[in-house]
């Protein structure tokens, strides 16, 4: 067993208004914070409509905080904290860091400590998977180092040792929090699961074992086995009760959430899963990675729908590392070589695909895509951020390059866009204004 991680570190018209009061927080929530890996309901989508377009290095700039290493993990956001996670490889910490959302001033930094050798990829720091916040707790993993949970003060609330995660590419995959549970795919690796924690606690609630897992290390006489998923799953909403949607290798399963029961599954994937799932109007999309199939199926199934509820299926695409978008029928993506796409939604039908070019030597992208206001936001390795018209037509509205390495998605929140990059962290806003 590994060592657990060393941390440091009443009247009818008085309840219709904390009602109506308790129902404006929410909406605000909703709307204002991004307090997970892809947004309020890990879709990528936003409600903000007062981002900026255009920005540089010098422009529209409200402030650039240094990070100490390079990261891949995205900034979460609640009020007026900004949290990311980040590795100190040479002193073996792990840790989740928390800034001030107005000028950017480090508040605490918080984590633990892991000196075995944990596997990852030299494109795949450590720390890469991004934290998950309820507004009271941040919880972040660490993978083999472990679940961790602090309050927002930095104080630790409870720390979780799952066991050792390996594969020779690292991990990436976030959790997510859903009423009183945290939710984690721990993989890839020889030991792949679904664990739902007490969020409050960090009890387990219920676990999921994914058989067929491997670390992807050559074995003596027999060739790797490159199979994995560093997918984030995704919690949808379908007549009249709830879905946790996970893309595994060669498929993608429903669950419910609160027992974590295996409700119907549909294959159609590649050994290789890198993103996470995407939902709208009743349809699951679901793509894969290297030699890159996808599928759409419909939710609200029963068993193996692989035959019966499967709308279509590419068996080979592009290389997709980052997740996409889907807006008004209509998907859009950022593929791994630097190309957008975008596909009809029921047919799968592709409308336009662009290769695009920014001002950085790396074209390439690992970037997910952000949908805010009609507008689509992606990041390619050079820290060049396209944003394009979200529409059948395809239109490029602007290239912003920040010149910094940067393999992280965005981050937005109440008028401001936060992008995390191999040196630093940004926060930029309309004028570079400070409220």
């Amino acid at each position: 067993m590994n060592p657990a991680p060393n941390v440091f570190a009443g009247t009818r018209l008085f309840r219709q208004l904390s009602f109506l009061a308790t129902l404006a927080v929410l909406v605000a929530a909703s709307a204002d914070n991004w307090p997970q890996w892809r947004g309020p309901e890990g879709t990528g989508a936003s409600a903000e409509k007062n981002l900026p377009l255009h920005w540089s290095t010098n422009s529209n700039v409200r402030w650039r905080v240094p990070l100490v290493e390079r990261g891949n993990s995205t900034p979460v956001v609640w009020g007026n904290r900004v949290f990311i996670t980040q590795a100190i490889e040479k002193e073996n910490r792990r840790t989740l860091m928390c800034f001030n959302r107005a000028d950017g001033k480090p508040l605490w930094q918080s984590g633990a400590t892991y000196s075995e050798k944990e596997s990852s990829h030299e494109t795949n720091p450590l720390c890469s998977a991004s934290p998950v916040t309820d507004g009271g707790r941040v919880i972040a993993s660490f993978a083999s180092a472990g679940l961790f949970c602090c309050d927002f003060d930095g104080k630790e609330l409870w720390s979780r040792d799952l066991g050792r995660q390996a594969h020779i590419w690292g991990n990436g995959a976030s959790p997510i929090i859903h009423g009183d549970l945290c939710i984690l795919n721990f993989g890839p690796g020889e030991r792949t699961f679904l664990i739902a924690v007490n969020k409050k606690s960090g009890e387990t609630v219920w676990k999921r074992d994914e058989p067929g897992g491997d670390s992807g290390r050559e074995k003596p006489g027999e060739k790797p086995n490159w199979v994995g998923s560093w997918s984030t799953p995704i919690i949808i909403k379908v007549n009249g009760h709830e879905e946790l949607i996970m893309t595994w290798p060669k498929r993608v399963a429903a669950y419910d959430p609160k027992t974590g029961r295996e409700l119907w599954t549909c294959g159609g994937l590649n050994p290789l899963v890198y993103t996470s799932p995407l939902y709208s109007e009743g349809t699951i999309v679901a793509m894969g990675g290297f030699m890159g199939m996808s599928l759409a199926v419909k939710a609200d199934g029963s068993g193996d729908v692989t035959e019966t509820r499967r709308l279509w299926h590419h068996p080979k695409t592009k290389q997709r590392i980052g997740s996409g978008v889907i807006h008004n029928g209509h998907i859009y993506i950022l593929n791994d070589p630097g190309v957008a796409e975008c596909y009809e939604l029921k047919t799968g039908n592709l409308v336009w695909e662009e290769r695009l070019a920014g001002n950085g030597p790396d074209n390439s992208s690992w970037s997910s895509m952000v949908l805010a206001d009609g507008r689509l936001y992606a990041i390619n390795h050079s820290g060049d951020t396209f944003v394009l018209k979200a529409s059948p037509k395809f239109e490029l509205l602007a290239i912003n390059s920040l010149g910094e390495p940067d393999n992280a998605s965005l981050a937005v929140s109440d008028g401001d866009i936060f992008i995390r990059t191999h040196r630093a962290l940004w926060c930029l806003r309309e004028n570079g204004e400070k409220r």
